[in-house]
């Protein structure tokens, strides 16, 4: 199997992770509500970026590409929170712009959405391998 991409999560504190990727990095934590320091979102408001910025990036693309009157866009993206164990269903991304043409529009985010690598993977599932290292 060929592997993809990668990131590095190291403890930085009590709850605290530090996630790194290529020369960014990202505190990830608990609120404190939850026994966390609120040194950063956790990793499910993680999920949530990680799809409405995939998304975000191939939209802006296909406004380029195609010189489309578009601008302003901003996202919201929720998902709903339940069962044992928790788990995030029901994504939705809320698309807002200055626009001209809600037709073309509404095409311009089914071309964002076909081709975001997050939607993608989070309508097929995925298998998960935890291999603890002697």
């Amino acid at each position: 199997m060929s592997r993809g991409p990668s990131v590095t999560v190291r403890q930085v504190g009590p709850s605290t992770g530090e996630g790194f990727v290529r020369g960014h990095s990202q505190l990830i934590d608990r609120p404190e509500s939850k026994g966390g320091a609120d040194r950063g979102p956790m990793g499910g408001e993680l999920i949530l970026l990680g799809l409405g910025g995939c998304f975000m990036s191939n939209l802006l693309a296909a406004i380029r590409e195609r010189e489309a009157p578009v601008s302003n866009v901003e996202l919201i993206v929720s998902a709903r929170s339940e069962g044992t164990p928790a788990r995030m269903t029901d994504f939705e991304i809320r698309v807002s712009a200055e626009h001209n043409d809600p037709t073309f529009m509404r095409k311009l985010a089914t071309i964002a959405e076909r081709g975001c690598i997050v939607s993608n993977t989070l309508k097929q599932g995925s298998s998960i391998s935890v291999i603890v290292e002697d």
